[in-house]
């Protein structure tokens, strides 16, 4: 993967996408680019008008590319599984690449609308129902991949087993750092549960490293601390790379041929440049935790995966 850059990206003719997060930052990127090399992106976006404003951007930036929006709300079950019902209509049977790119980061409490704290209800629960939906038609498609966008931020902490939902503290960061947490051990079970299938379909997950996206200054912004929200902003300006470059590591996993099941891609420098093999903090490969996560989000989310689409998946 050295130097690996968006013109490294096989054609991606006939094959479909799903993005979501797609309205802005390395979302955003990762749709056009995708679209560029010819797939058929959804992008799945909580705000309607950003969605469908993004959508007209991409059309502009990519003519003639074959993208749609829908609406979809990671903090909402019943939203996921309205986009997981209606999406048949867009990608027919199959669906080549799932990207979980969606996220927020370091919020003021507050809860999804199952009740969830929100950082580990959308970056980590939201994902795993939408993936356990989706998952057979990405088992009956060859070569099809699935992408989990987490953070270097993950190394802030292990995951508290015995408090999920932060009910009994909550420190936002820390929140943060545990939903990364559990989008690196999400993938981690999921590509052992695929091996056990006997499934080809390959999981693996990303970081942008320092990329200057709207993510940062979401808190600060809901908040209105102005003053932090202006040095996040003067950081991104002098420190941060592009979203251009954020979003590599999210499409080099996602397009690169023969990548390895759980991956983690990002910058080689772990803020900026090309991506490459990235550190990841030994509680991400857990075994015993992994199943406990499982087996927690399957309780709270209600979703339970369906390994048996494996025998078509070729």
């Amino acid at each position: 993967m050295t130097r690996w850059n968006t013109s490294h990206i096989p054609d991606q003719t006939g094959r479909s996408a799903v993005v979501t997060g797609a309205n802005s930052g390395i979302g955003y990127i990762t749709a056009r680019e995708l679209a560029r090399r010819g797939a058929r992106v959804v992008l799945a976006c909580r705000n309607t008008s950003r969605g469908k404003a993004a959508l007209d951007r991409l059309r502009c930036e990519v003519p003639g590319a074959d993208a749609e929006f829908r609406p979809l709300d990671l903090a909402d079950l019943s939203s996921i599984r309205d986009f997981a019902a209606t999406l048949h209509d867009v990608t027919g049977d199959r669906l080549d690449l799932l990207i979980n790119n969606a996220g927020v980061m370091a919020l003021p409490y507050r809860t999804t609308a199952d009740g969830f704290e929100m950082q580990f209800g959308t970056n980590h629960l939201g994902h795993f129902a939408l993936t356990g939906l989706l998952l057979p038609r990405l088992l009956a498609t060859p070569g099809a991949r699935i992408v989990s966008v987490s953070s270097m931020l993950h190394a802030l902490a292990d995951l508290d087993h015995d408090d999920l939902n932060s009910e009994r503290s909550y420190r936002r960061w820390i929140a943060y750092g545990r939903s990364k947490t559990a989008n690196l051990l999400f993938v981690h079970e999921l590509t052992r549960r695929l091996a056990a299938a006997g499934s080809p379909l390959v999981a693996a997950v990303s970081h942008p490293g320092y990329a200057a996206t709207n993510l940062q200054t979401a808190g600060a912004r809901m908040e209105g601390r102005s003053s932090t929200e202006r040095a996040i902003e003067l950081g991104n300006r002098l420190i941060a790379q592009p979203a251009e470059g954020g979003a590599l590591g999210t499409l080099c996993a996602a397009t690169a041929p023969h990548m390895r099941p759980d991956s983690f891609i990002g910058p080689r420098n772990g803020l900026r440049g090309a991506p490459a093999q990235s550190f990841r903090a030994p509680w991400t490969k857990n075994d015993a935790n992994g199943k406990r996560l499982w087996a927690a989000s399957e309780q709270l989310t209600g979703v339970h995966y369906d390994f048996s689409a494996t025998r078509t998946s070729g």
